[in-house]
């Protein structure tokens, strides 16, 4: 990518080149007249994609030294942004960077000034308390698992197994959601998924037996996952990429706090009442966020692929609109470039690892430290809910902060995989390690309660500096070619199939090997997952150049 760096000369110092000459400003006329000289010679500057530096020949070198002396994009009609600093344009990749960034504004940059600061707040808390109903579902019935076995005349076993179907329907149904809200929109799938959420919810209360529990579970955690993929989705279409790490974060703080939080909820609940009295507060949350979607959430997708098929026939275009759905698309779409193919490994490996501890804490610590009712195993998944709430103040900030600071050592361009290096030392070493000291502590008996607490936390707050990078990075290089929602949803298959692998493998394990040796293995994983991660900083752009040009017919 050509990066095209702002000349003039800035009142609070944060732009990084200034011109010493007054010739760099240009008026209004010059800009225009320039854009059109600078189209028609496009195909002579070759343009890269997501923050490569291309090679210039000819005349398209001309231009671009041009382009850094004289274009200024004005915002306003004193041709300054709503912070008073000189902005200017990228033809790149469709994002636009802030010019306190020593940075460029790119193209179509108007997309994420739809709405304003106070409005978008908004949206994101409301898609964060969405995205907080399935995850707190998928464990919230994990406190009265023997309550739940009275009732059907089961096992605890059969129970925690509904929780893994649970989150392998949370996978595939991603695949669905995905391309759908690419295809018809985010507000439609919002609007009839939480419905749906609140329908199922209120059946699975209901249930009179066995089989329909796990139907109506099932049903349920495939309307949860459309909060997940389509709120990614339609954050990624009003927030900047400098910005878009901080409000993933406090919107993935619902997929996380949620989990953690729903055994406690659970616990209570189950102690003084039914644990039917869980469903039936699900279905309230579900009813309160169908509203909440209808009233106050938006339309946020820039372009629905249905307005490209407006002159088919109706037999072509349900035609091409079965051919979008194809399921395969989007698991392609993580084989055909393999940094998001990684990016979704190591967050697989973050969701193994917190289901794999969250889902055996009352079966592993209970009989350690002879807890004896569900609310005490239960204040135990407050430490890790109270991590990812820590995390969710710094994590996206930080990942934010790591992109500035990378683009203002490239001299104004950005390259998205600068942003994998924010989580580099949290997923390759903090929760691995605290991952080993939890296991053999416990497996040990030593260290008391407060150990296996505080790396819980700990591993929690780590965690919240992991998920808000990789989520915006396969957001990031995906944006411009019109797939966020699609490249969100692969990644949240391979997310949960291991969520579900590891709610269903854990206590088996666990009873064969013992806590410290599963530990030690979930330790192993994500340490693999780092180095994979680590790997994608170095080599991700080649990869994403060579499969562009390899798939680019379908991409």
């Amino acid at each position: 990518m050509a990066a095209e760096k702002n000349q003039n000369p800035d009142p609070m110092g944060n732009v990084g080149d200034h011109a010493s000459n007054s010739s760099s400003r240009a008026s209004t006329s010059d800009f225009d007249s320039f854009r059109e000289t600078r189209s028609q010679d496009e195909d002579r500057v070759t343009r890269c994609s997501d923050g490569e530096e291309g090679e210039k020949t000819g005349h398209g070198e001309d231009l671009e030294k041009n382009l850094a002396g004289l274009i200024q994009t004005p915002t306003n009609q004193t041709g300054r942004n709503v912070n008073g600093l000189d902005i200017v344009r990228s033809h790149v990749s469709h994002q636009d960077i802030h010019a306190s960034d020593n940075a460029y504004r790119e193209e179509n940059a108007e997309q994420y000034q739809r709405f304003s600061p106070a409005r978008k707040r908004i949206i994101v808390a409301i898609l964060a308390c969405c995205s907080f109903l399935a995850p707190i579902s998928s464990t919230s019935i994990l406190s009265a698992v023997p309550e739940v076995a009275r009732t059907f005349n089961t096992t605890g076993s059969v129970i925690n197994a509904s929780n893994a179907v649970f989150m392998l329907f949370m996978g595939l149904s991603s695949t669905f959601w995905g391309t759908f809200s690419q295809i018809l929109g985010r507000k439609p799938m919002s609007t009839s998924s939480s419905f749906l959420f609140f329908i199922f919810s209120m059946a699975t209360a209901l249930s009179p037996n066995l089989p329909a529990y796990f139907i109506f579970r099932a049903l349920t955690a495939f309307q949860g996952t459309s909060f997940l993929v389509v709120g990614s989705a339609s954050i990624s279409d009003i927030y900047t990429p400098t910005e878009r790490a901080t409000a993933l974060a406090w919107f993935l703080s619902g997929t996380l706090i949620g989990p953690a939080l729903g055994p406690f909820i659970g616990g209570v609940i189950v102690t003084y009442r039914s644990w039917r009295v869980i469903f039936w507060l699900q279905t309230a949350l579900g009813g309160f966020a169908f509203i909440l979607v209808v009233l106050l959430v938006p339309e946020t997708i820039p372009h629905k692929t249905i307005t490209d098929l407006a002159d088919l026939s109706p037999m072509d275009k349900t035609r091409a609109i079965w051919k979008r759905m194809n399921p395969l698309r989007v698991v392609m779409l993580l084989f055909q470039y393999p940094n998001l193919f990684f990016a979704g490994m190591a967050s697989a490996a973050l969701v193994w690892n917190q289901y794999s501890l969250l889902t055996p804490i009352t079966y592993v610590l209970n009989p350690r430290f002879h807890l004896t009712s569900p609310i005490e195993s239960g204040l135990f998944y407050l430490a890790p809910g109270s991590g990812y709430l820590v995390g969710t103040l710094f994590g996206g900030r930080w990942a934010d902060y790591v992109v500035r600071k990378w683009i203002r050592k490239r001299n104004g361009v950005r390259v998205p995989e600068d942003r994998l290096k924010s989580c580099l030392l949290f997923l390759g070493a903090a929760i691995p390690g605290c991952v080993l000291i939890y296991g053999w502590t416990v497996d040990q008996g030593v260290g008391g309660i407060p150990v296996p607490v505080i790396m819980l936390f700990l591993q929690g707050v780590a965690q919240l500096f992991c998920f808000p990078s990789l989520n915006t990075y396969c957001l990031d290089v995906m944006q411009s070619k019109g797939k966020s929602a699609e490249v969100v949803a692969g990644n949240y298959m391979f997310r949960y199939a291991f969520g579900a692998l590891g709610t269903g493998v854990v206590l088996p394990a666990v009873e064969a090997m013992g806590v410290g040796w599963f530990s030690t293995i979930s330790a192993l994983f994500l340490a693999t997952s780092g180095a994979l991660i680590w790997l994608t900083t170095v080599a991700g752009s080649t990869w994403r150049q060579k499969a562009d040009e390899k798939h680019k017919h379908s991409v």
